[in-house]
């Protein structure tokens, strides 16, 4: 199908874009494959360029012979257009639309877009799982690279390559990855220098009812701790909810068959509960007639910064155990691609100083989100205003992001990188001109070929007309870990996100950063 047959009206004269603290614009709008645009014509100095895939809902409203459309956007930002012509605002809606429900990934911008000083096969190698193991052979020989996924017969989320316990050999790993949930057995993510205590990640165990046992999970489990080590399983779920999954065929270990490993259980809100978090929050900032004392009540009661502070206490209690306890971690949860792949990230935010410059969190979220499949095209369909049915949409990433900036709000000088980094990365991973957060896991990226076929994100941030914008000019190095207050008054809503709109909030907080 041609995108022109989708497009009943591609330019509109006299459109007026009328956007929350700022003035009216009037120009010319147009609609293309991709991008709405409104040009003011006045010196080109005002000007709107939309991602169409960027749209959450739109809503219509007519009065007499005019139109008002109110674009709601994934990244929270809402546009109104106020259409002269009752035909021509009616095609504008159904022309985004049916540009929104295009199916085919293929047919979205990433695989179009061409910048000229951007090559396609840039920036795609930023973090390999053979460069990982590279820096970690360097200073153990414990742990080795196992190819045993690279056809992504043992395990579809999994990359190419893992690095495993050196004892274990590659039969052990594929019976021990059908003891796992969606074949995520256990893998090292991260090696603590100092300590030389690992964090490992995996999905739920699945002893069923019957309290199916499985040697192989259990040896590589006994093979990831020394001599005499202790180990500590934080469970991302509640006891009962991990008991409760033994009905489905999931459960917990068995404390007799893993006597070397504490099992913790710290449960993280995911799926359509923290979905439904971020509508009431964005409910709560953008009604303009909500008083203090409301707004404060609105914001108590979407549970936001408790989700916050539930990711950094649990994030906190990895480091601890593997910085001063000097122990080993294995993070579970059901699927091991969500709260699991928070709580990883996070603590090596906290314990590592590599991870807090631009590359290095670049590199972490290579290695702990996309390389870990985490389903970024399944939680990121919609966002908060979306007006379709409740499907696997969750803001699962953005809540890992919000959790590091409000560490980088308390440790300012500790971080390359400005919270605008951050900003920019929520925005990509919901609606992006670059191929880098397509699908759902790995194998699904390699059949749709995006390395070939798209811009990769780090190419692009990394990019001199780029890269400086990002950078903070207070950083110090610090090669301590760093451990962040979750006290209600330390953690704040992210101002750069979630605005009120009210007229009480208008004065914008300060940045510690200007």
């Amino acid at each position: 199908m041609e995108f022109v047959e989708l497009i009943k009206t591609w330019r509109v004269d006299g459109v007026t874009l009328r956007r929350p603290l700022a003035g009216p614009v009037k120009g010319t709008l147009c609609v293309s494959s991709h991008h709405l645009l409104l040009s003011s014509r006045a010196g080109h100095t005002e000007e709107l360029w939309l991602l169409i895939r960027n749209i959450d809902a739109i809503d219509k409203r007519f009065t007499g012979s005019s139109g008002t459309i109110t674009i709601k956007c994934k990244d929270f930002c809402i546009w109104q257009l106020e259409i002269p012509g009752m035909d021509e605002c009616l095609n504008i809606a159904n022309s985004i639309e049916a540009l929104l429900s295009l199916e085919p990934v293929a047919h979205t911008y990433p695989f179009f877009y061409r910048p000229k000083l951007l090559r396609l096969q840039e920036g795609w190698d930023l973090c390999s799982p053979e460069d990982h193991y590279t820096q970690l052979s360097s200073h153990t020989d414990r742990w080795r690279l196992s190819y045993v996924n690279k056809d992504f017969s043992v395990c579809t989320s999994y990359p190419t390559a893992v690095i495993v316990p050196r004892t274990t050999d590659d039969a052990v790993l594929r019976i021990a990855a059908t003891f796992r949930h969606g074949g995520r057995f256990p893998v090292l993510c991260y090696w603590h220098q100092r300590t030389r205590m690992v964090i490992l990640r995996s999905s739920q165990p699945l002893p069923g009812v019957n309290g199916r046992r499985c040697v192989e999970d259990e040896g590589v489990l006994a093979a990831a701790l020394r001599p005499g080590e202790v180990g500590f399983i934080i469970d991302t779920r509640s006891l009962q909810a991990a008991l409760q999954a033994r009905v489905r065929g999931g459960g917990l270990e068995n404390k007799v068959r893993y006597p070397n490993w504490r099992k913790l259980h710290r449960p993280m809100e995911r799926g359509r509960g923290l979905q439904e978090s971020l509508v009431k929050l964005l409910d709560a900032c953008n009604d303009p007639s909500t008083s203090v004392d409301r707004w404060l009540s609105k914001l108590e009661s979407c549970r936001w910064l408790e989700h916050i502070k539930t990711l950094l206490t649990t994030a906190c209690l990895v480091a601890q155990c593997v910085d001063r306890e000097e122990g080993s971690v294995l993070v579970q949860g059901s699927e091991g691609r969500d709260a699991t792949l928070q709580v990883t990230s996070l603590a090596q935010v906290i314990l590592d100083p590599d991870c807090r410059t631009v590359l290095g969190f670049q590199s972490l979220l290579e290695r702990e989100w996309l390389q870990a499949g985490h389903p970024f095209s399944a939680r990121c369909a919609a966002s908060a205003y979306s007006h379709a049915r409740p499907g696997a949409e969750s803001p699962v990433f953005l809540l890992f992001l919000d959790g590091c900036w409000q560490i980088c709000r308390q440790f300012p000088r500790c971080f390359q990188f400005q919270p605008r980094l951050l900003v920019a990365l929520f925005q990509h991973a919901y609606a992006s001109c670059c191929g880098t957060f397509l699908g759902n896991d790995p194998a699904q990226r390699l059949m749709l070929k995006v390395k070939e076929r798209t811009i990769s994100l780090w190419a692009k941030l990394n990019s001199p007309s780029e890269h400086e914008q990002y950078l903070n000019p207070l950083y110090e190095r610090n090669s301590l870990a760093i451990w962040p207050s979750v006290a209600p008054q330390s953690l704040q809503l992210w101002h750069g996100r979630y605005r009120h709109r009210g007229g009480w909030s208008r004065q914008r907080l300060p940045d510690v950063y200007s």
